[in-house]
């Protein structure tokens, strides 16, 4: 979210699906420490065994959505600004989503539209696996990876708990520092990304 906060973006939509990738999961702080929500997909694979991200489709026939906003009703209701954005994210969580790339997008678009940020709209029209003409920042979805960014701390809501947990879904920051969180992703130090 600091890259869309800063820099101008391409999305990447002409790759291969990879598992245990940001794509389809995200972390969040509940009172037992970090928690994944992770988004099921149908694996169609083929002669390969793989997939196009644009062609991923939701696995629907689990009521995830439910699943994960309870899980985030439960995780914030406490926190400061819970309230004040949960009608505007709650849609994302009652209707049924096919496409996960599709999915993907319009939470985005909610987000940027909280925080007052243009949404990005070019997409990538061929995969390229070296680009020169632009920063490649596709390692950042690797789930499996540490976080190449240093987060400055803020308060959660179970800090006194579990201390503060980095690299939790943009949710965490935006239920927790409302407005200010805009001003937070602007002053992160990408240097090192």
């Amino acid at each position: 979210m600091a890259l869309l906060a800063q820099q101008q973006c391409v999305w990447e939509v002409m790759d291969y699906f990879e598992k245990q990738t940001f794509r389809n999961r995200t972390y969040i702080s509940t009172d037992q420490g970090k928690q994944m929500l992770s988004i099921p997909i149908s694996h169609v694979g083929g002669k390969k065994g793989k997939q196009y991200y644009r062609e991923v489709e939701t696995d629907n026939t689990y009521p995830w959505q439910r699943q994960h906003w309870r899980s985030l009703q439960t995780a914030y209701r406490s926190s400061p600004f819970f309230e004040y954005y949960e009608d505007d994210l709650a849609p994302l969580f009652q209707k049924a989503a096919a496409s996960l790339l599709d999915h993907n997008i319009h939470c985005m678009e909610i987000v940027c539209s909280l925080l007052n940020l243009t949404l990005p709209t070019q997409k990538t029209t061929l995969y390229n696996p070296s680009p020169k003409e632009v920063r490649d920042m596709r390692f950042l979805v690797d789930a499996k990876r540490p976080a190449p960014i240093k987060m400055p701390v803020y308060t959660q809501v179970f800090t006194e708990r579990n201390g503060f947990i980095e690299n939790l879904s943009i949710l965490d920051l935006l239920f927790n520092e409302g407005p200010n969180t805009l001003n937070y992703l602007q002053e992160l130090n990408l240097t090192d990304a």
